[in-house]
């Protein structure tokens, strides 16, 4: 997404950004780009890196050929005047391959271009989710199982949508495991009982029945072109949206968790 953020922004593809993961004894401190703020706060870094260098870029030129930066313009894949005619005539039209040995050679300095930046916003716009479960209760178990799973999504403008989707389905996959599988065990003298996968039940693909995510898209103003959040969100729905399946199932509303066969049959 970081990937994609840059090339937009500076109109090259994709797969010219490379995006490297840096040591911090040799990085600029940084709070950390986890939980959502991956692409909407590093996203709009990246973007705001991205729009300096693009401005570099022009100045660069600029300098080389002596004219004003005003008069310079990088479209992705050339860097020219922005008189286009004139820019063949004066020889003024560069690759951005050939303008960027230029800069490492000693006729532009001899240093390549570089740029830096920071994004702290004031705001911390919420995306938002419905989520809709349908379960079977198997009467003489209690097993609950859930069979179907409907969620709409809306992270503002979606950068990436396989990354998108593949964020909602496991963060709703998890959130089934939050409402139906795992618990946190203890014995009298605060020995953990649930401290290995025999124990502590994960739901595997087999144990979760279909998912499906739609996108209902809009635009965050303060966020990289258009972009929000979607990191915890799509934890939040299937916990009270199983529950309240198994409530219509049962007429057992269950109020803690997991939901285990033995509260699905008897309530709480």
């Amino acid at each position: 997404i970081l990937a994609q953020i840059a090339a937009e922004e500076l109109g090259v593809e994709s797969s010219l950004i490379v995006v490297r993961g840096v040591d911090t004894d040799v990085s600029p401190f940084d709070a950390g780009s986890y939980a959502s703020s991956g692409t909407y706060v590093t996203g709009l870094a990246a973007k705001n890196a991205a729009t300096e260098l693009r401005e570099k870029i022009c100045a660069k030129a600029a300098q080389m050929w002596d004219v004003d930066a005003a008069d310079v313009v990088f479209d992705g894949q050339y860097v020219r005047l922005s008189d286009e005619r004139a820019a063949r005539e004066q020889n003024r039209y560069l690759t951005l391959r050939d303008f960027a040995n230029l800069c490492v050679k000693n006729i532009a300095g001899g240093d390549a271009l570089t740029s830096h930046a920071s994004a702290c916003l004031p705001v911390s716009p919420p995306p938002f989710m419905a989520g809709i479960a349908e379960v079977e209760v198997d009467k003489a178990t209690g097993k609950v199982t859930v069979v179907d799973y409907a969620a709409a999504v809306d992270c503002g403008t979606v950068i990436n949508e396989a990354l998108a989707r593949v964020q909602a389905e496991g963060g709703i996959a998890q959130g089934i495991g939050h409402a139906l599988y795992e618990i946190v065990e203890h014995d009298d003298r605060g020995r953990l009982r649930t401290g290995n996968f025999m124990s502590y039940k994960l739901p595997t693909r087999l144990d979760i029945g279909s998912i499906r995510v739609a996108f209902e898209p809009s635009y965050e103003p303060t966020g990289p072109f258009g972009a929000k959040s979607i990191g915890e969100v799509v934890i939040n729905t299937p916990l009270a949206a199983v529950a309240s399946a198994v409530a219509h199932a049962t007429g057992h509303q269950i109020r803690s968790l997991p939901i285990t066969p033995e509260k699905a049959l008897l309530g709480e």
